[in-house]
């Protein structure tokens, strides 16, 4: 009888995929571990400026610094986080600026006033920048849920009235959002609504309503009650119009779709007031490496449950519902395919 055959153990494959699987792991944790100190060693005694595209004193401005408070301590090498406002366009000189000008190294982020994508897309002769290219780091706010609200001084209670009777509306230049929401509902509720352009930020236009300079302005409702609840609190204004859905809390206001004369009119609103989708929105210039956007996506998700910052969140009053660079990045590809007749139609509101 010759030799017995050797048998080969029952479970080599097995045992061979489990090695070559743990070996994976390892590869990944060393890649991993390679990129945060790689990271770690690009960060470390740099500044990193976060550009924020409206004037001192309003919510977005507020929002920003409490943002740049704590990033940097969340970033590998800790850095400093230094916030910088660039006003012009309300946004769109900052937003150039990112494009064309800022280091796209990953040292450079920007606030982007959320409705410089549909801006983009109605063609204002002002923009250089091109949004699809930009990577998309979070927001500290949820989804913006916008209204048109009168000084209860101008004798205006409803948005039949505000059709009826000229009043003035505090604005910043076109292509923001104070200068958009009274000029679609002017285009499209036939309302005559008379915008005075030309303010900085939200903070003038509430002071100019304050001393009865303007009458109206188009607010965020959760940043109105938290920056004037004496406003809302004393009946000092009257809220006309709201963006849909419905705020919980204000059912008895109707919305722009619901006041919509035809039905063809809804897309190019829904379009002129997709920006709300974004909330507060960071981004890097076009160009940053990946590794670094996945760095800064980490290190903002990082803050965001930072004992400290939701400390200084509560303080604020501010409005809280952070949004993951990754749901940003879709929305905003949303938006860039919105149907080219509501752009066209949406094109005139902001001529």
């Amino acid at each position: 009888m010759g030799p017995r055959p050797t048998r080969k153990p029952a479970h080599g494959p097995c045992k061979l995929g489990i090695a070559l699987a743990l070996l994976g792991t390892c590869q990944l944790a060393l890649s991993t571990e390679a990129v945060a100190e790689t990271s770690a060693d690009f960060y470390r005694g740099k500044t990193v400026n976060l550009i924020i595209g409206v004037n001192v004193g309003g919510s977005y401005d507020r929002d920003a610094r409490l943002v740049a408070r704590y990033l940097g301590s969340h970033l590998p090498g800790n850095p400093t986080v230094v916030p910088q406002n660039m006003i012009g366009g309300g946004g769109i000189m900052m937003t150039n600026f990112l494009q064309a000008i800022a280091p796209k190294d990953g040292t450079t982020i920007g606030m982007i006033p959320n409705t410089m994508v549909m801006s983009q897309l109605v063609g204002l002769a002002a923009i250089r920048y091109d949004l699809g290219k930009f990577s998309w780091i979070g927001s500290i706010m949820p989804p913006a849920h916008s209204a048109m609200v009168a000084s209860d001084a101008s004798g205006i209670r409803s948005i039949e009235d505000a059709r009826r009777q000229q009043i003035s509306a505090g604005a910043s230049p076109k292509g923001s959002f104070l200068y958009t929401m009274p000029a679609l509902l002017n285009q499209f509720l036939g309302t005559r609504f008379k915008i005075v352009a030309g303010y900085q930020g939200i903070a003038s236009v509430y002071l100019a309503l304050e001393r009865h300079e303007v009458d109206s302005l188009g607010v965020t409702w959760g940043e109105l009650k938290v920056q004037k609840p004496d406003l809302v609190r004393d009946q000092k204004i009257r809220i006309l119009v709201q963006s849909a859905p419905k705020a919980d809390d204000l059912p008895d206001v109707p919305t722009v779709d619901e006041l919509a004369k035809h039905e063809a009119d809804r897309g190019p609103m829904d379009f002129l007031l997709s920006g709300n989708v974004l909330g507060r929105p960071l981004a890097t210039p076009p160009g940053t490496p990946t590794e670094r956007v996945a760095v800064l996506r980490v290190a903002f998700d990082e803050t965001m449950k930072d004992p400290r910052f939701l400390h200084d969140v509560e303080v604020s009053g501010t409005e809280f519902g952070p949004i993951a660079g990754a749901t940003l990045q879709h929305s905003v590809e949303q938006i860039l395919s919105t149907p080219k007749q509501w752009i066209a139609r949406a094109k005139v509101v902001l001529e």
